[in-house]
């Protein structure tokens, strides 16, 4: 399988060494001119996908000018039942009604988006006679959004699209707001969707996705119910970390990755006791934000490949299931690549100076293991009703999963298979 257009891996199957831009040379090198000998720089080239981003307290009150620059006239609006009852629904639609827009609200969505609700919600898209696509909400209306845009754009089945740049037609303007601090959906080239038939996750990754708005109101995470603040909070933990140790990571990646990881560590647990403690809510808008640009550039690994055939099987909350695997993880991919797990351990706030490598990795996984036993995560799968006899089709679904292509350690089906049943 083929990693999407602007991702770049380094050394083939091996993990990149650190970069500095004087690493080889001392200095990048300029212009080459007629018959002089090329320097070649020792950076990769990297690309670096982001939406326009509005981030900020009150900035929902931007939204219908958001849709007016993309050029909406009949914006459709994402979301879902607790948006709706948490009042940012009619919020969100007041301020595009002052903007001069007819927007057309779509809500029958359940957690973790499945086939049929996205392929229902384009018909309602295309009955409406509606432009601009909004997501307004978690992950799953995010996705959603996405989901309808891909079959807006492009026709047939959510399903046809599943892996590496399969949308291949343009998909009309998307704005996100997103109401949780974690998917990271709002900024990201993802949609996952869940195959009802196969009861599976599916990836769908391409850079058509990446929002042309993302307009993030801390607000709106004030009235989150404190199990999805938890599974939110180490969904973006999980990308930050995963992001890091990518193969695909590059020096923009690394430096918003290794940010969100302090800034979750710190503030997770404070919303948890206090959900009205705005600073500590902003400290996660922006966490989620960087989590988010971190991992759709450098894409993630093993944790999201597994965590995705888990939610699949199960329905179970996609945060909650990383927050129990992270830990498992982290050791497994140390044994190949502990060095690159000790810049994680510091920003995560333990002492590594003078620490071996591999004891930095082990205390790291042992830290976020300590947080979601803070914020009331499980410590295995089966508490979530994960049995013994589904670790064998998890474990065949997992390796077809996009995100294993840039996991740091080359994993086979029996590896996999350990891991879930040392996370059991």
């Amino acid at each position: 399988m083929s990693l999407m257009a602007g991702m770049t891996v380094a050394h083939g199957d091996e993990p990149s060494a650190d970069w500095s831009p004087d690493a080889r040379h001392g200095e990048l090198a300029g212009p080459r001119r007629a018959g002089a000998e090329a320097v070649q720089p020792s950076a990769r080239l990297a690309k670096f996908h982001v939406p326009e981003i509005v981030f900020g307290p009150g900035s929902l009150a931007e939204i219908g000018h958001c849709a007016l620059r993309l050029g909406g006239r009949r914006p459709f609006l994402v979301t879902d039942p607790g948006l709706i009852e948490a009042g940012w629904a009619d919020e969100a639609i007041g301020h595009l009604r002052r903007a001069g827009l007819r927007p057309v609200l779509w809500h029958d969505l359940t957690p973790n988006p499945k086939d049929h609700e996205i392929e229902q919600g384009f018909q309602r898209y295309a009955e409406s006679g509606a432009d601009v696509i909004i997501g307004l909400g978690g992950g799953s209306c995010v996705d959603a959004a996405k989901g309808v845009a891909i079959l807006s754009g492009n026709g047939g089945r959510i399903l046809d699209y599943e892996g590496v740049d399969r949308v291949v037609h343009p998909i009309p303007p998307t704005v996100m707001v997103p109401s949780t601090s974690g998917t990271g959906a709002d900024v990201s080239q993802f949609a996952v969707v869940t195959d009802t038939a196969e009861q599976i996750k599916i990836t769908i990754v391409s850079r058509t996705l990446v929002p042309e708005t993302s307009l993030i109101d801390p607000r709106l995470l004030t009235t989150m119910p404190g199990w999805l603040n938890a599974a939110t909070g180490l969904d973006a933990l999980t990308h930050a970390v995963e992001a890091f140790v990518s193969r695909a990571h590059n020096p923009l990646t690394d430096n918003h990755a290794l940010h969100a990881v302090r800034l979750i560590v710190g503030n997770l647990p404070r919303t948890q006791v206090r959900p009205r403690d705005f600073d500590a809510r902003l400290a996660m808008a922006q966490a989620s934000l960087e989590a988010g640009m971190a991992f759709t550039n450098a894409i993630l690994g093993a944790t999201h490949a597994m965590s995705h055939q888990v939610g699949g099987l199960l329905d179970a909350p996609h945060g909650v299931v990383n927050g129990v695997l992270l830990p498992h993880v982290i050791r497994w991919n140390a044994q190949a690549w502990p060095e690159r797990f000790v810049p994680l351990a510091e920003a995560a706030g333990i002492p590594v100076e003078g620490m071996p490598p591999r004891e930095a990795a082990q205390r790291l996984a042992d830290r976020i293991r300590a947080l979601a036993d803070d914020v009331g995560v499980p410590r295995g799968l089966a508490s979530l009703g994960v049995a013994e006899s589904d670790v064998p089709r998890l474990a065949r679904t997992t390796l077809k999963d996009a995100c294993m292509a840039t996991n740091p350690r080359e994993l086979d089906v029996d590896d996999v298979r350990t891991l879930f049943h040392e996370a059991l």
